[in-house]
């Protein structure tokens, strides 16, 4: 009885890790979209950091929600959780959310110093994470 216990604790611990990801199909891959705006905040958090900003849009700010890659991979590329600052001015290019909320997967972005921080995904429209048949 002991050993089917623990046979089934481990099945469902070696499940929780491939629950907890999601795939990149919420954002439209094939469409572009910029903003500029003031950073509010920057969350360096696993398993993805978000970059939230504010944005005015026809007379009235919008917030912005944004989604990078996680922590770790973006260390490998250069970034640290001081990339960014709240009310740092941003011009940001991403892949917004199928649903028209304010939201996307962050492409990259320039600073007003003219610092460009990347995410290294492809910009052409060819969505990643996506099976090839």
């Amino acid at each position: 009885m002991r050993f089917l216990a623990a046979a089934a604790l481990l099945a469902m611990g070696v499940a929780l890790p491939a629950a907890a990801h999601h795939s990149f199909a919420m954002f439209n891959q094939r469409q572009i979209m910029t903003l500029e705006g003031t950073v509010t905040e920057f969350q360096w958090t696993n398993p993805h950091a978000f970059i939230e900003m504010d944005v005015p849009q026809q007379g009235r700010t919008v917030h912005w929600s944004i989604e990078l890659n996680s922590p770790n991979n973006l260390k490998r590329q250069g970034w640290s959780r001081v990339s960014l600052r709240s009310g740092e001015r941003v011009t940001l290019r991403m892949n917004p959310l199928r649903d028209g909320a304010h939201g996307g997967l962050f492409l990259d972005l320039v600073k007003a110093d003219g610092t460009v921080l990347d995410s290294g995904m492809p910009k052409n429209g060819e969505p990643v994470n996506v099976p090839s048949l």
